[in-house]
């Protein structure tokens, strides 16, 4: 059994259970059982689980605020990669905008016909006016209904905590008219834009980029296709070299097309998601810290219903795209470049060969030339006279084939001639002709863009003519509280003044003026005065708070200091050692004591 006889301890085998049982019914061990108190154990365990649930409530206010500081930091670092990227684009934007104005302002028309560019300033000045026309439709009531609010929220401030709130109702109904306003022309902006991202698509721009079809094709140069080579055999070895490199080069560009064109556009996304995620991943470079982990938190907020593991693989997707499309780019500079350098060792190789044959036929002219001034000194004498019988026959014939050679030229040249100029007016008739058409077409699509814009200018006119009625109204129903206000105030003063008016009628203090006693001293400042001349006029001027002489005296390190001076022994060091082992008359206090050690 142990110290506190709570359990005991016997050694029993199994067959001896039921006479452990009728001992104990006997009250064999009566004496040295102790009950168990039930209540006290139900009181500590209650205490101990309130203990826990304290605990727990803790715990999770803890998490709950270092959550709150986590994404306050969070937000706080979004906050200066924002406050970075805010300059970049209002660079940006001022730069896009001086280099439209720029370009607008150094256009000149062609001619007279050249009217584009004068509808386009037209135009740009329409689209400052409908920007400033739309800014009043969609900010400023926005910015209107805030100082509103906030104006409001001051009054309702100044209010006593119990007043009624009799404008919520209107205030609420106001709220939400603006909320969907804007949601009519956020609506709108979005179908204006999938309208025009549409009519982009549909004008085929792309046919204006300039495009890899010029090392796709025949990509062979003029300048070594048409050069006059001596040597076919050397023309047909560089024909052959620059249709191995357009080969090898064309296998390559075409393996990567391939590989960019199995995977999506927009990789998968549609193509709002697509833009707004490479934005957001252009904002957090590298030079941030903790990129990462805050552009993930960012696409998560930007994207809550797409799990981590669709953005990882939608990043991977467009690295790859990048990646493909930045081989594409450098392979076609590397094309370009090896395509020059070959076709500047190509036409260096011609001109060597053309140097080479021009050597060699100056050597055959040369023996050429001596051959045939002895075959002209021979035959020159046989054919002296032949050619003096031919010469009047070959004259008169050339006569009239010359003849006959101008008239045909001439015929030819007037048939080419009037061929040529009817082509022409037919090709400018075809020109007035479609730029008639697209004249006509224009004015129609402006027109419909006129109508639309003066029914919505027309529908948010009317909204506002409303809106400046409301506001009329309450500010004239303000108008007159703050007047029944003042008169309360005004009512409430004048009461007040006259109460205080009779109180001061009631205690005011009637006296006869004395001025002898006004300009005398009083009763106390005699009896003071008095006091003082008699009992302290023997009181010395100052209190002296020292030591006097025979306390001084008193001292034995002074009489001591003393007859050490007059033997002429204060300044060895026995007088020293005599003076440091001399005790004063009266210990000192424990605070003038110094702890500093010299």
């Amino acid at each position: 059994m142990n110290a506190g006889g709570q359990a005991f301890i016997t050694s029993y085998r199994p067959e001896d259970l039921d006479k452990l049982t009728t001992q104990l019914k006997n009250g064999l061990y009566r004496s040295n059982y102790k009950p168990t108190e039930y209540d006290k154990v139900q009181a500590m365990v209650d205490a101990k689980r309130l203990e826990t649930v304290a605990i727990g409530k803790k715990v999770r206010r803890t998490r709950c605020v270092a959550k709150e500081i986590k994404e306050g930091d969070i937000l706080r670092q979004h906050r200066q990669v924002w406050s970075r990227e805010c300059p970049r684009l209002q660079k940006a934007e001022v730069k896009a905008e001086s280099e439209l104005s720029d370009f607008i302002e150094n256009i000149r028309p062609l001619g007279i016909e050249d009217t584009a560019i004068f509808s386009l300033k037209d135009y740009e000045v329409f689209l400052e006016r409908d920007r400033k026309a739309f800014v009043m439709g969609t900010v400023a009531p926005v910015h209107q209904l805030k100082e509103d609010l906030c104006f409001r929220l001051e009054q309702e401030q100044d209010r006593e905590i119990g007043s009624p709130h009799a404008n919520r109702e209107q205030v609420q109904h106001q709220v939400n008219f603006v909320k969907d306003q804007q949601d009519i022309i956020t609506a709108k902006l979005q179908e204006e834009y999938r309208d025009l991202q549409e009519e982009i698509t549909d004008l085929a721009l792309e046919k204006y980029i300039p495009t890899l079809d010029i090392l796709m094709g025949d990509n062979i140069p003029a300048e070594v296709l048409d050069s006059d080579c001596p040597y076919p055999e050397l023309k047909e070895s560089l024909i052959q070299a620059f249709h191995s490199l357009s080969d090898i080069n064309h296998t390559r560009l075409q393996c990567l097309q391939d590989h960019l064109k199995r995977t999506d556009k927009y990789c998968g996304w549609c193509p709002d998601d697509h833009f707004r995620f490479h934005f957001t991943l252009s904002q957090y470079t590298q030079d941030v810290p903790n990129y990462r982990a805050l552009c993930l938190h960012m696409l998560q907020r930007i994207f809550p219903e797409k799990v981590k593991h669709d953005l990882m693989e939608h990043e991977r997707a467009l690295a790859r795209q990048r990646f493909t499309q930045t081989q594409i780019k450098v392979l076609t500079q590397q094309w370009q470049q090896d395509q020059e350098e070959l076709l500047a060792k190509a036409l260096a190789v011609l001109q060597e060969a053309r140097d080479a044959y021009q050597e060699e036929l100056e050597l055959q002219r040369d023996r050429q030339h001596q051959q045939d001034i002895c075959f002209r000194l021979r035959e020159k004498l046989q054919q002296w006279r032949a050619h003096q019988e031919e010469v009047a026959e070959l004259q008169a014939a050339i006569a009239a084939r010359q003849q006959e050679e101008a008239e045909a030229i001439l015929k030819r040249e007037q048939e080419k001639e009037a061929a040529l100029r009817a082509h022409q007016k037919e090709k400018l008739r075809k020109f007035h002709l479609e730029q008639q058409r697209r004249r006509e077409e224009l004015e129609q699509r402006d027109q419909e863009r006129l109508a639309k814009l003066r029914s919505a200018m027309d529908e948010q006119a009317r909204q506002d003519k409303e809106r400046v009625r409301f506001r009329a109204e309450m500010l004239q129903r303000r108008q007159e509280a703050r007047e029944t206000c003042e008169l309360e105030r005004q009512r409430e003063e004048a009461e007040r003044h006259n109460r205080l008016e009779a109180l001061r009628n009631q205690v005011a203090v009637v006296a006869e003026s004395d001025a002898d006693r006004m300009m005398g001293g009083t009763q106390s400042w005699r009896n003071r005065n008095l006091t003082v001349r008699e009992v302290d006029i023997q009181r010395p001027l100052f209190g002296i708070h020292t030591y006097t002489d025979a306390q001084i005296v008193a001292d034995p390190r002074l009489r001591v200091e003393q007859a050490l001076r007059e033997a002429g022994l204060h300044h060895t060091q026995y007088a020293q050692e005599v003076l440091a082992h001399i005790k004063p008359p009266k210990p000192p206090r424990r605070d003038t004591k110094s702890e500093l050690q010299f």
